[in-house]
């Protein structure tokens, strides 16, 4: 991925800004602390290792949840587009389950699973499993019918009209599917652990709010935003790599 210089100005005139606010008295350090001090609390944090092991934790929960939520949107939403049974049988559910507000669910949520690791990796799963589920289904259903009906034609079996035209055809949704998928797993995340945590970016947080250390509230929150734009930045140029053959409108 081409990095345009141009695209780096206006976070580093906020970041600008944000210093000189707080060094000029205008944002109180209590409040927003100036950035040079949320930098000096995650060099400390990092000397002493209690950012990396809380960093660790937050990632292995983050993973196990995205692996069993988007693998299960992934299968359910490919049953339910390809054959018209699970059509049928999973989609009126899916839709009815996914108006919940699953972060709402959490006190439900407690008393099926426990305020433990369980509850963590249930809300990241939650969180990823729809928009997969959604855009799976989407982009199979989006494809034109002639496609596979030409494929049809030419011979090729229902497993190798799946592999060479439905799969392709569903992959630029799929993509956007992960992508949405992962900012939900990360925003669940955040939730899941100041709920009775001990560890993790946000048990990390909780406990700062505590000792009002606003500076390494702060520091929580970049480093989840940072996780959250380098999976974004992965899976974007997954996506660019695995569809090469496409090709979009670029911004002039």
């Amino acid at each position: 991925m081409k990095l345009r210089p141009r695209r780096l100005i206006t976070p580093i005139v906020l970041v600008a800004g944000w210093e000189g606010a707080a060094r000029a008295g205008v944002l109180s350090q209590d409040k927003l602390p100036a950035p040079s001090k949320v930098v000096a609390a995650a060099w400390r944090l990092s000397l002493d290792g209690s950012l990396g092991l809380h960093l660790l934790e937050s990632v292995e929960r983050a993973a196990l949840g995205l692996l069993i939520g988007g693998s299960l949107g992934l299968v359910l939403g490919a049953i339910a587009g390809l054959l018209r049974t699970g059509d049928d049988l999973v989609d009126p559910p899916v839709q009815a389950a996914r108006m919940l507000p699953h972060l709402g669910l959490v006190p439900l949520l407690i008393i099926w699973v426990g305020i433990g690791e369980s509850l963590k990796v249930s809300l990241v799963a939650l969180g990823a499993f729809f928009p997969i589920y959604l855009n799976t289904y989407a982009g199979i259903r989006d494809i034109d019918e002639r496609l596979v009906e030409a494929a049809r034609t030419c011979g090729l079996s229902q497993l190798e009209r799946v592999r060479h035209v439905v799969l392709p055809g569903a992959m630029p949704s799929l993509f956007l599917g992960l992508r949405l998928a992962f900012a939900a797993g990360w925003l669940s995340l955040v939730v899941g652990e100041q709920v009775n945590g001990q560890s993790g970016l946000g048990f990390m947080m909780m406990e700062a709010r505590d000792f009002s250390q606003t500076e390494i509230v702060v520091l929580g929150l970049i480093v989840y935003a940072s996780l959250g734009l380098l999976s974004d930045l992965a899976l974007r140029t997954a996506e660019r790599r695995t569809l090469s053959w496409r090709r979009g409108l670029r911004a002039s």
